[in-house]
């Protein structure tokens, strides 16, 4: 790769204005998430903001660039334990260290809390069902943690290509309410509002986001992703985007185009 466009240190990610050193391109992708927040008007001076935390990259990142913003707000940071055996232990380790050196208050809530059971416990019979089960309890429980906690808004670290697939899941499944869902979900009066401010960054850019500031640790994959339906659509479309450049982007445009042709009372 050539060098940084911007001063001729060596690059290390490519973007559509030219290629980047970490330094630029670390600046490059908190200004799009600043964008993407302004765009959307995300989040409000005075706003208390809890961040979904699981630990992984893509919550990491989104706590420590939020944390490194100048958006005026407070944060806090709440983690689920689905009760997944042998896989978020690592997890939650991996969130109470992060939290802790960034300086933001950090709960941990259970499935237990919710409902009793853990998503195991749930899921003995009927593996299959782990996303649809896991999606809800996760809403429930982190939507409860927010409400006491008295947030403004939750924000989830669901970047750009998490919600392509998302689109395109909807329509596999024929899901009319889900897919009428804006950037930020605003259901019923009981839920806090729900932001996304990676998603407008790719999952590629946020991952070499993570590495250029040391922010990426190996954690293990969920067992029940194997049965998941975006995992295909996944593939699939990591497809697409390499052979076709900008897929990606243009079904998010086409998903933003689409519901602001929409009656504002038809858009969840």
């Amino acid at each position: 790769m050539a060098d940084c466009y911007l001063c001729g240190e060596r690059a290390v990610f490519r973007t559509d204005d030219g290629p980047l050193c970490a330094k630029h391109f670390s600046k490059w992708y908190e200004d799009g998430v600043a964008a993407a927040i302004q765009r959307y008007d995300m989040i409000h001076a005075g706003d208390r903001v809890c961040v979904g935390f699981s630990g992984g990259k893509d919550s990491t990142v989104l706590l420590t660039v939020l944390c490194r913003l100048d958006l005026d707000c407070e944060l806090v940071a709440v983690t689920v334990d689905e009760g997944i055996g042998g896989y978020r232990d690592d997890t939650i380790l991996a969130a109470k260290d992060t939290a802790s050196r960034l300086g933001v208050e950090h709960r941990i809530v259970s499935f237990t809390d919710v409902c009793g059971k853990t998503l195991d416990e749930l899921l003995a019979n009927s593996p299959q069902a782990a996303c649809s089960v896991c999606g809800t309890l996760r809403r429930r429980a982190l939507n409860r943690a927010a409400r006491e906690m008295d947030a403004d808004s939750i924000a989830t670290g669901h970047c750009l290509d998490d919600e392509s697939q998302s689109v395109v899941m909807n329509y596999l499944r024929g899901d009319v309410t889900r897919a009428t869902a804006s950037f930020n979900s605003n259901s019923a009066e009981l839920f806090i509002p729900r932001i996304k401010p990676l998603c407008r960054s790719s999952e590629r850019a946020t991952v070499a986001y993570g590495l250029c500031n040391n922010l990426l640790v190996l954690l293990p994959e969920c067992p029940y992703t194997r049965y998941a339906l975006r995992k295909d659509v996944r593939t699939w479309l990591g497809k697409l985007e390499y052979a076709k450049p900008g897929t990606l982007t243009r079904i998010a445009d086409g998903q933003e185009e689409l519901l602001s042709r929409m009656p504002k009372s038809e858009v969840v």
